[in-house]
C-alpha cells in the first residue's frame, strides 16, 4: 500500500476542502528526511517547511512530529565504517540522529525551534502529561516551533510499527489540535494495493474506520522507518475518537504541499468519530472525579457559567477533601451546588494556599508555578444549575 508516487501524482486524486484548523500537528515520515537512504535531505522538507511558515503567517500553530533520527544516526556511523542494527543499537542512532534532525528544522525556520522527546509513559502519566502540555502550549504562545520526537533512547520497549504516526495522533489529543496532518510517500489511501491491482483507486474521504477499510491498508512499512498505511489508519482512529480528523497525502508533491495552503487536499481525509468538544465534553462530565472539590465565590461560579474562562486563585474560596495534581475535580459554588468539572493544574495542599490570591502570587507564596490558572479553560466544563442556556461549553 505504501507505494512511492510520481512527483505530480495528485493530478490525479480527488481535490476537496481540508477542515478548517487553528492548530495542527503535523507528523512528517523518516522517507521524506532520508528519501535517498542515507543522510537527512532537503528535497522535501523544504516545501513542508514553506507550508509551516505560511501557516505560522496566518495566525495558525502547528506542531511537528518528525521522524528521522535513527536514518540521520545510521548515516553518520556509516561514514565511521560501522552499523547497527537491534534494539540498542537502534536506539543509540536514535540518540546520534537527533541533533542533525533539529539542525535541518532549524535551517529550515525562520521561527526557533524547540525539540520535545517523549515517551508513551510520560503520556500514560497524569502528572507528566500535564507537564508536556503546558511545555508544548508555552512553546506555542512564545511563537515557537516544537518538534516532537519518541526518547527512543530511554524506551524500555522495542520500538514498534508506526510509533511515530501513534505518537502524533497521541500529541494532536495532547495538545487539542483541530487537525492530523500526515504527510509520507503515500499520497492517500486505495481500494487496494496500486502496486499490485491496476485497477486500484484511492479514497478521497473515509467517514468511519471500519474493519473493512482497515484490512485495505495492509501492514508493511518503508525501508527507513517503523511504519505503513496501516498503522497511520491506526493513528488516525485515535485521532478521530479524541474529535480530531486526519488529513494523509504525499509530502512528495510539492504541490500537494502547496495546495494545503489554499485550504484545499488531494488526499485521504478521516473523519473525526465526533466534535473534539463533544469527546472531551463526554469525558469530563463523565469520568470519575477525585473525592476533593474546589469551592468558588459567586463571582467565580458566574463568570464559569458563561463559558470560555478559566477558574483563576482569586476566586476560590476553599478546598473540601484532597486531590492531586491532574486530577478531575468538582468545582461548587458556596452552597455546594456543581458548577463544573475539570483538571486541576495543582493539587488540594496548594490551592488551599492559594485561595483567593492573585495569579501573579503563585510563585511566591508556592516557590514554583504551574500556570496563572488553577484549572485551565481548555479542561473544564460547565456543569448544574448554574449553566446558562447556549453557553454549556468546554473551551
Amino acid at each position: 500500500m505504501a507505494a512511492i508516487i510520481p512527483e505530480n501524482a495528485h493530478a490525479g486524486l480527488p481535490e476537496q476542502a481540508l477542515p478548517r484548523w487553528r492548530r495542527a500537528v503535523l507528523k512528517v515520515g523518516s522517507n521524506l528526511l532520508a528519501a535517498d537512504g542515507g543522510g537527512l535531505t532537503l528535497r522535501y522538507a523544504d516545501a513542508l517547511a514553506g507550508f509551516i511558515a505560511a501557516s505560522q503567517a496566518d495566525g495558525r500553530q502547528v506542531v511537528l512530529v518528525s521522524s528521522g533520527a535513527v536514518a540521520a544516526g545510521r548515516a553518520l556511523l556509516r561514514q565511521h565504517a560501522a552499523d547497527g542494527s537491534g534494539l540498542a543499537a537502534r536506539q543509540a542512532l536514535a540518540a546520534l540522529g537527533q541533533a542533525p534532525m533539529i539542525a535541518l528544522w532549524q535551517s529550515l525556520s525562520a521561527r526557533p525551534v524547540a525539540q520535545v522527546l517523549l515517551t508513551h509513559d510520560d503520556l500514560r502519566n497524569r502528572r507528566r502529561y500535564l507537564n508536556a502540555r503546558a511545555t508544548l502550549r508555552e512553546l506555542l504562545t512564545l511563537d515557537v516551533l516544537p518538534v516532537v520526537n519518541e526518547n527512543d533512547t530511554v524506551a524500555v520497549d522495542e520500538l514498534k510499527l508506526g510509533d511515530n504516526d501513534n505518537l502524533a495522533a497521541i500529541v494532536a489529543a495532547l495538545v487539542d489540535a483541530d487537525l492530523l496532518l500526515i504527510a509520507s510517500d503515500v499520497d492517500a489511501l486505495y481500494s487496494a494495493d496500486p502496486r499490485r491491482d491496476p485497477a486500484a483507486t484511492p479514497i478521497g474521504h473515509v467517514a468511519a474506520l471500519t474493519p473493512q477499510i482497515l484490512a485495505m491498508a495492509g501492514g508493511s512499512g518503508s525501508a527507513g522507518g517503523t511504519g505503513g498505511m496501516r498503522t497511520k489508519l491506526e493513528a488516525a482512529t485515535k485521532a478521530a475518537a479524541a474529535g480530531i480528523p486526519t488529513a494523509l497525502f504525499s509530502g512528495r508533491d510539492a504541490a500537494t504541499v502547496q495546495a494545503l495552503q489554499h485550504g484545499r487536499l488531494h488526499g485521504t481525509l478521516i473523519a473525526a468519530a465526533s466534535s473534539r468538544m463533544q469527546a472531551r465534553k463526554y469525558w469530563l462530565r463523565h469520568a470519575p472525579a477525585a473525592p476533593g472539590r474546589i469551592r468558588v465565590d459567586a463571582g467565580a461560579a458566574s463568570a464559569l457559567a458563561g463559558g470560555r474562562v478559566s477558574l483563576l486563585p482569586g476566586g476560590v474560596l476553599g478546598v473540601d477533601g484532597e486531590f492531586h495534581r491532574g486530577d478531575l475535580v468538582e468545582i461548587v459554588d458556596a452552597d455546594g451546588r456543581p458548577v463544573a468539572r475539570g483538571l486541576s493544574q495543582y493539587g488540594a495542599a496548594e490551592v488551599r494556599r492559594l485561595a483567593g490570591r492573585h495569579s501573579r502570587e503563585i510563585d511566591g507564596v508556592l516557590g514554583y508555578s504551574y500556570g496563572a490558572e488553577v484549572v485551565h479553560r481548555d479542561d473544564l466544563v460547565t456543569v448544574g444549575e448554574h449553566v446558562i442556556p447556549g453557553k454549556e461549553t468546554t473551551a
